[in-house]
């Protein structure tokens, strides 16, 4: 990559209108306006010791009902999709990386309270049913229970984090799918823990029945609860940048439908195909698969999508002196992005490269609240806090 032309506009102060024409200025700062208020630091912290808390319990249940051997072996065996997992959320997620905290929360929240809520939940059904001298169905729970209330568990937490980050770290549908299969992945990994270890229970150990149990969740299904889920986090994604914190009730409403019927369809697989291995890997092709891939699709469309919002929002910027033509596309295109980080890393200059990117692409989300109206004067803070700090990045960039 070569360096901007020296006719180009300056690197120590830009020129032209500081903002596109059509928008007003942003009021001056004090001091950087776009980092986290301090309450939702607060807050957060609070709500992840918390939340581990919840999860130190699960894993002391699980503990007890497995044995110490069993939950071990469930453990190393759950993080092998854990990590598959991990890694397609990281490729979802990496145009705008969202905050660490805000993942470990989704996570813990998936991990931790959505399996208590669950057990919670099934364990006083079964009293119920004691209770009132009727038995509880496999078919009933697997089918109806389990998808109703596992969902509602996982989506409630996606629903706190977009009233949490709504307008700054939750403003579009690639956000929301982030989320919410954080909150999938961390639900699954201490449910596969639970399933492996009571197979090797059960068995005695017998690879066979483990290995068929492992093959089934964690080689056939490993996206099987991040796909559920995300319907919730596309839902208020796209109400993320249409409507206030009580429209995400809506949205979620909307989402948690299409969540709970995949969810049933999974569970109730085994019962109308019978426990036989070959009928169970015929629907899964016919059914299960072309429904990943429409997932993947659907993702990849939405990459795109918000790839091409960043690039047009720069272009504004380009269009009054902010940018050079060049450095739109090094910021607002994959490629261009790739080209300009192995240029940096060249010279020593990733890291700083690496920055400069993400705050150019706050920059244009920023830029886009204020289009569209959502949180604009927050969003003119954000604008004006980037655009000072994309400025002093320049001379030791291109230096």
């Amino acid at each position: 990559m070569s360096q901007p032309s020296a006719s180009g506009p300056s690197w120590q102060q830009p020129v032209g209108n500081p903002q596109p024409a059509q928008y007003a200025a942003p009021a001056p700062l004090a001091q950087p306006a776009r980092r986290a208020s301090t309450t939702v630091v607060v807050l957060g912290a609070i709500g992840i010791v918390l939340l581990a808390l919840v999860l130190l319990a699960v894993v002391g249940y699980l503990v007890m009902g497995l044995g110490v051997g069993a939950f071990a072996t469930g453990a190393v065996l759950a993080l092998l999709p854990l990590g598959a997992v991990l890694w397609g959320i990281r490729w979802i997620d990496r145009w705008e990386p969202e905050p660490r905290g805000a993942l470990w929360f989704a996570f813990l929240w998936g991990a931790g309270l959505s399996v208590a809520i669950a057990l919670v939940v099934g364990l006083l059904v079964e009293i119920a049913g004691y209770v009132a001298g009727f038995g509880t169905s496999e078919f009933a729970g697997a089918v109806v229970q389990a998808p109703i209330v596992e969902e509602l568990g996982k989506g409630l937490g996606v629903l706190i984090l977009f009233w949490a980050l709504r307008g700054k770290h939750f403003d579009g549908p690639v956000d929301g799918i982030v989320y919410s299969s954080m909150v999938a992945v961390g639900f699954a990994f201490t449910e596969n823990i639970l399933y492996f270890g009571n197979e090797v229970v059960l068995s005695g150990g017998d690879p066979f029945a483990v290995g068929f149990i492992f093959f089934v969740r964690a080689v056939m299904s490993p996206f099987a609860h991040v796909m559920f889920t995300a319907c919730i986090g596309l839902a208020l994604g796209i109400a993320a940048r249409r409507s206030g914190g009580f429209g995400g009730l809506g949205a979620f409403a909307i989402g948690v439908v299409p969540a709970i019927l995949l969810h049933a369809l999974w569970n109730g697989a085994s019962f109308v195909v019978g426990g036989g291995l070959l009928p169970f890997i015929g629907y899964y092709a016919v059914v299960q698969v072309p429904l990943f891939v429409g997932a993947i699709v659907l993702v990849a469309w939405l990459r795109r999508q918000e790839a091409a919002l960043v690039r047009a929002r720069l272009v504004e910027y380009a269009q009054v002196g902010w940018f050079l033509p060049f450095e739109v596309e090094m910021l607002g295109t994959w490629a261009g992005r790739r080209q300009a980080l192995a240029w940096a890393r060249s010279r020593g200059r990733g890291d700083l490269m690496r920055r400069f990117q993400l705050d150019a692409t706050r920059l244009a989300y920023a830029r886009n609240r204020i289009a569209i109206g959502r949180h604009a004067a927050e969003a003119q803070r954000d604008e004006a806090a980037l655009l000072d700090d994309l400025v002093r990045y320049r001379p030791a960039l291109y230096a």
